[in-house]
């Protein structure tokens, strides 16, 4: 038991001499760190009273160099203004020195108006006196005297207006005339279109004449059938590889050409073919119809057009007059117009539609009674056309009378593309009755010795009798002449008539 004491004792000595010698050797390891602790700190305390001092410099030379830079600019501030009040004093002095002279002045005009009013007055006395001396030698007043001088100023001032008017006048229908020829001259030489002329008969071409027979049928069954269809009327002679359709409405006689000309194509040739080919047909040339119509309303520079009035216009793809394509010339109106309208200041657009939808009605004509250019102004009128356009369409052959300059560019339009040459044609034998129609009208007129249509009927030349007919006589004939041929024949274009009154003196030296 003392030992185990013993031990226990020893043990707790061993610890306490432990804990002394580990508290003095953490005593020491503190001190050391507070040691290195108290010289970083003396090192950056050293460092940052450095750093100060260098700041402390720079604040001071930057201080320094502000100031001078102040200074500067205050010295050249102060500079600027002593200029300005030298500038300021130096305006004050010019102002001065002028208004100076403006108060010389006013006084001096102030005592030119007094001069001047003295001296009116002056004049007004020495006018009253002249006028009481001219009343009391003259015996008229002045109210008197003033209405006859204005009588007769005004008298003078109407005379020498009457004749400038008519000075004027003169000028204007000259100047008018070379101006309308120029105009005209130069929208012809704008416009380029093809002057070839189109035929109005359709010829179907058969692979060989027996397929006549096939297109008859078995007691002409067939050609029974393709005229009911189609409205035409087939004509089969002795015409090699041909046949030929007959009809008043283009649109029919298409029809049947397409149709004719895929049944023999194809060889199957019966009643319940040809319905069946006949209808395709009429589809396909509604469609090229309406085609028509948009591609000319594209190429006349008029869209926005209804889809009904493109439908019609386009059935002049089919039509012609003498010779000449309607849908073409339609067309060639509408560029012809634009021209013309433009050229002049008119309404482009109005005249464009006018010009492109002038013959429409003839695309009606043969359905409904009436004139072409009625029936196409209805028609424009019933799809909500302006009023502009309906109006230049039904007057440009004078069913109405003109109103509008657009008006009569349609009609002159009109005329410029069915009379170029080239553009329309007519058979031999309605061409020689023309001539001779014209030769009878100007035969028809006393004192004419002989008469000649000339130009193929553009001109009439007329020989009168001397003796009969002097200078005047020869201008009413020829006005009367051109009369009588609008009135009564019809004819492409426009006719001159020229009258030639001829003296001769023949005497032979023997």
């Amino acid at each position: 038991m003392p030992v185990a004491i013993a031990i226990i004792l020893i043990g707790i000595l061993a610890l306490a001499v432990g804990a002394l010698v580990g508290y003095n050797i953490r005593l020491r390891i503190n001190q050391t760190q507070i040691a290195a602790a108290e010289r970083n700190a003396a090192k950056i305390l050293s460092e940052a009273q450095t750093r100060q001092k260098e700041i402390l410099l720079e604040a001071k030379e930057e201080a320094i160099r502000a100031r001078a830079q102040g200074e500067g600019e205050i010295r050249e501030r102060r500079a600027e203004l002593q200029k300005s009040e030298q500038r300021l004093t130096q305006k004050e002095e010019s102002l001065d020195r002028k208004i100076e002279a403006l108060e010389r002045r006013t006084n001096a005009l102030s005592d030119q108006e007094k001069a001047l009013d003295e001296t009116r007055q002056e004049l007004q006395g020495l006018h009253q006196k002249q006028l009481a001396e001219i009343e009391r030698i003259s015996g008229l007043t002045s109210q008197e005297a003033r209405e006859i001088l204005l009588s007769e100023v005004e008298n003078e001032v109407r005379a020498e207006a009457n004749r400038r008017v008519k000075l004027v006048e003169a000028e204007v229908k000259e100047e008018g005339a070379e101006r309308a020829r120029k105009l005209l001259v130069a929208v012809m030489q704008r416009l380029s279109t093809d002057v070839t002329s189109e035929s109005t008969v359709s010829v179907v071409p058969i692979p060989s004449d027996d397929m006549k027979g096939r297109i008859i049928g078995r007691e002409g069954r067939n050609i029974r059938a393709l005229e009911a269809a189609t409205g035409v009327d087939l004509i089969i002679d002795d015409t090699p590889d041909a046949v030929t359709l007959s009809a008043f409405d283009p649109v029919r006689r298409e029809i049947a050409r397409v149709a004719l000309t895929r049944l023999v194509t194809d060889g199957r040739i019966h009643p319940t073919r040809i319905e069946e080919v006949v209808e395709k047909a009429r589809q396909e040339v509604d469609a090229d119809i309406k085609l028509a119509g948009e591609q000319a309303a594209v190429d006349a520079g008029c869209p926005g057009l209804h889809p009904e009035l493109l439908k019609t216009l386009g059935r002049l793809r089919y039509r012609t007059s003498y010779g000449q394509n309607q849908l073409k010339h339609a067309v060639e109106c509408a560029h012809v117009c634009g021209m013309i309208a433009d050229e002049i200041g008119a309404d482009v657009r109005v005249a464009r539609r006018a010009g492109l939808l002038h013959d429409i009605g003839k695309a009606l004509d043969h359905d409904i009674e009436g004139t072409h250019a009625l029936l196409g102004a209805d028609l424009l009128r019933r799809f909500g056309m302006s009023p502009a356009v309906v109006h230049a369409v039904a007057a440009h052959h004078e069913e109405e009378e003109p109103q509008s300059v657009e008006a009569v560019i349609v009609q002159v339009s009109d005329s410029v593309s069915g009379g170029r040459p080239g553009a329309r044609r007519e058979t031999l034998e309605h061409y020689i009755k023309r001539m001779q129609s014209l030769e009878a009208v100007a035969h028809e007129f006393k004192g004419v010795e002989k008469a000649f249509a000339i130009q193929a009927g553009r001109e009439i030349r007329i020989i009168v009798k001397p003796e009969e007919i002097d200078d005047l006589e020869s201008m009413r004939l020829a006005r009367d002449i051109s009369r009588k041929i609008e009135e009564t024949l019809e004819y492409p274009g426009q006719v001159k008539v020229t009258v030639v009154r001829e003296t001769r003196a023949v005497e032979y030296a023997r």
